[in-house]
């Protein structure tokens, strides 16, 4: 396990996976309802890599303060992720920066990357929600949206992760609540409008059996959002939480090649 601490910044806890001498900064985001407690391997496999890691509960998530699961604005916590950006850079200036973003992450990094993508080199995106997502529409049209939790079944195939997630003290276990869901449209129609990254390589990983944030939903807008530098990797029977699966060693694999290439060693 890397070692690592925690920073507060402006109400928001963020986790340092340290490496003392890093030829790349990872900036890790997690998805929603969760926390970057549940990011500890992934991490891991990135500072043993040669990465410092820098990740934070988003507000309203996990360690960190505000209202749970209470997103009004989208743009509010990109604001919040490029601050933990430029807090990281101030411990290692001089590295590259790739930013890797899974699920409701992955929705943040894309504008994100429409917003700061000259200050990256690379943007990884898992299970990300974009494109067409259904959830949010549906439950819009609801009078009352349903108290129905999260299937942890729909996470991984390896029911330890369901298991753990079930129990954990700092997973919401909740309904969403109405200004998250109506921010959630909101962003995802300004990411289809706003274009895409350009050249900057983007790597999508992503489950054939994700049926929370399902695949064919999520190919048109990373299509939409990718300039053409698009590496994809889609994993036969997997499920949600890629970094999570019982294949996680190839998504590993896969993962540090892409960094290899973009970096160049």
């Amino acid at each position: 396990m890397a070692e690592a601490r925690e920073h507060t910044l402006d109400g928001i806890v963020v986790r340092e996976w340290l490496h003392p001498r890093p030829r790349c900064l990872v900036l890790l985001v997690h998805g929603y309802g969760e926390h970057i407690g549940r990011y500890e391997e992934v991490a891991g496999v990135l500072v043993a890599h040669g990465a410092a890691v820098f990740g934070p509960d988003h507000r309203g998530h996990g360690k960190s303060a505000g209202e749970r699961v209470l997103v009004e604005d989208f743009e509010d916590v990109v604001t919040d992720v490029h601050a933990v950006a430029e807090f990281a850079r101030t411990a290692h200036p001089d590295v590259p920066l790739v930013v890797v973003g899974h699920s409701m992450g992955g929705l943040i990094f894309a504008r994100y990357a429409q917003r700061h993508g000259a200050g990256l080199t690379a943007l990884v995106l898992s299970g990300p929600v974009i494109g067409d997502w259904e959830l949010p529409r549906q439950l819009s049209a609801l009078d009352e949206i349903p108290d129905i939790p999260i299937n942890p079944a729909a996470l991984s195939r390896d029911p330890a992760v369901g298991a753990a997630y079930a129990v954990d003290p700092l997973v919401w276990h909740g309904p969403m609540k109405r200004p998250t869901v109506e921010s959630f449209l909101r962003t995802l129609e300004t990411v289809a409008k706003d274009g895409d990254v350009g050249r900057l390589p983007l790597l999508w990983l992503h489950g054939d059996d994700d049926r929370l944030v399902p695949l064919s939903g999520s190919r048109p807008g990373v299509e939409r959002l990718s300039g053409g530098v698009l590496t994809e990797r889609i994993y036969p029977g997997a499920r949600h939480e890629v970094f999570n699966e019982t294949n996680r060693a190839e998504v590993f694999v896969d993962l540090t090649r892409f960094l290899d290439g973009v970096l160049g060693g």
